[in-house]
């Protein structure tokens, strides 16, 4: 791992820790707020995934949450599967941030401004953990692997075809 990713992993993965510790200790506070969006995804992923027992409690479902964020920052910081982590974060923190930052329902301009602030943040971290969920660590990736093969297939075959050819003049030659 190099020094960036060393540094960078941790300080990413540092504002989830924060976050969900803070959740879990105000889950019953966080609740109330959590509540209409917990409204709307909750009977999706019924939809999506019936077999699966879904609380619906808000409550629950921010202590859940603040879980899952505090398994994957620890992932994250500590360099163990940051790509399938940083995926994680990247789920939980959209539900976090409509829920949390609604500045688009503020009528104090001050409030706003705050709400704001933090859902752009948010989004901004959104942007970090993009990147830390494509980094394949300077390994080519599953794409570039896969472009490299059927590029070496064509050249292969390419060969084979020309080579082919050669052997059939070759043989047509010695006929005649």
């Amino acid at each position: 791992m190099t020094v960036t990713r060393l540094i960078a992993r941790p300080l990413l993965a540092s504002a989830f820790f924060v976050g969900a510790v803070s959740a879990l200790k105000n889950a019953q506070a966080l609740g109330p707020k959590a509540a209409p969006v917990t409204e709307k995804i909750v009977p999706l992923a019924h939809k999506a995934v019936p077999q699966l027992p879904i609380p619906e409690d808000p409550v629950t479902l921010v202590r859940i949450n603040a879980a899952i964020q505090l398994g994957a920052a620890a992932a994250l910081a500590t360099g163990k599967a940051p790509r399938t982590a940083s995926t994680v974060l990247l789920a939980s923190l959209a539900p976090t941030t409509f829920a949390g930052h609604p500045f688009w329902k503020e009528k104090d301009k001050a409030a706003r401004k705050a709400q704001e602030l933090h859902f752009f943040k948010n989004l901004s971290m959104v942007g970090g953990l993009i990147l830390a969920g494509v980094d394949t660590e300077g390994k080519p990736g599953v794409a570039w692997r896969t472009r490299r093969a059927a590029k070496d297939a064509r050249r292969e075959a390419k060969h084979l075809a020309a080579t082919a050819r050669r052997e059939a003049k070759l043989v047509a030659a010695q006929v005649h």
